[in-house]
């Protein structure tokens, strides 16, 4: 599978990274509904044995569960066959299972070491910070990781959700290496500041959401989302209701015709369409059983073409 340098650091990665936001599970407000846990750690194993290289997690993901589960799923491989592990800080909940943002130095120092428990590991490959909020913390809380990148506690850190602003003021403490931002057909507004400034400044790229949730796998109907559980997030999500549903479907549509002529699904469309921009490093993908993964790995080395990418583009809202 091919590989491309990640940003600043010295890390080469794969296009397509396991995403480990659903596998979580239930009981939480960023829920996708159950899970089954066999059927989560057959997904990352399947990842890992295709050739993905990275599996990107977080603590708030099923509040500490998904990376138990990544560190369940990774025990059995070799340290030459082992993926890169990256996760983040600054959702910290109670025991009631209540979510806020938190950056202050101490609440991360305490996060990392949470999550090196949970990882069952002595240091992790890129710590992010997974929400700029408060605003007001943001440079405490990048320094904290700074001092922990120092401490050899972490051997990266990288960003989500910042704007560019976020990012220079951060940058003047210690150097942004990575950035994770939503990008997909349906949310674009990143290409206006975001994208050319990590481009600009060397910030390595990936991608959330490149299938938008679901939405653009080929597999979502109204149907399926009528039955959707309760506590599945995507239930209240105006790209899941009407009058976006509609005309989110029928892009899928477009996607289907596109992938027909490379007999690629219309998620390996999704993705290839987010790989295309030059700030775009890789890309992650959720899973939640093995067959989800054999469905999507194909779209790290497939690439669209010109025609092909203004053909969607005259399809996109």
């Amino acid at each position: 599978m091919q590989k491309v340098r990640f940003g600043k650091t010295d890390l080469e990665i794969t296009a397509v990274g396991f995403g480990a936001w659903a596998i979580g599970g239930t009981g939480w407000h960023g829920a996708w509904g159950s899970q089954d846990d066999d059927e989560a750690l057959g997904a990352i194993q399947r990842a890992v044995e295709l050739g993905i290289n990275w599996v990107d997690t977080a603590a708030v993901y099923g509040l500490g569960h998904s990376e138990e589960l990544v560190a369940r799923a990774l025990k059995g491989f070799s340290d030459a066959d082992r993926p890169y592990v990256f996760t983040k800080c600054s959702l910290v909940w109670a025991e009631d299972g209540g979510v806020s943002n938190v950056l202050k130095k101490d609440s991360v120092k305490k996060e990392c070491e949470d999550s090196l428990r949970r990882l069952q590991t002595d240091v992790i490959d890129l710590y992010q910070i997974h929400w700029p909020r408060p605003d007001e913390e943001v440079e405490e809380g990048w320094e904290a990781l700074s001092e922990l990148k120092e401490e050899g506690k972490v051997r990266h850190i990288g960003v989500s959700n910042f704007d560019a602003g976020q990012m220079e003021r951060a940058g003047g403490i210690a150097p942004v290496e990575t950035l994770q931002p939503p990008y997909n057909m349906l949310r674009r507004d990143v290409e206006d500041e975001i994208l050319p400034y990590a481009r600009e400044n060397d910030v390595g790229v990936i991608v959330y959401s490149p299938m938008a949730s679901g939405l653009l796998t080929g597999k979502m109907t109204r149907g399926r989302v009528e039955d959707m559980p309760s506590d599945d997030w995507r239930r209240n999500n105006e790209q899941f209701n009407d009058p976006k549903l509609s005309r989110n479907l029928d892009l899928v549509e477009k996607l289907r015709e596109v992938g027909e002529r490379h007999d690629k699904s219309p998620a390996e469309v999704a993705i290839a369409w987010t790989l295309r921009h030059p700030a775009v490093s890789a890309a992650i993908v959720g899973g939640r059983r093995p067959d989800q993964v054999d469905g999507i790995v194909g779209a790290a080395d497939f690439r669209l073409s010109d025609d092909e990418v203004g053909e969607i583009g005259s399809a996109l809202p």
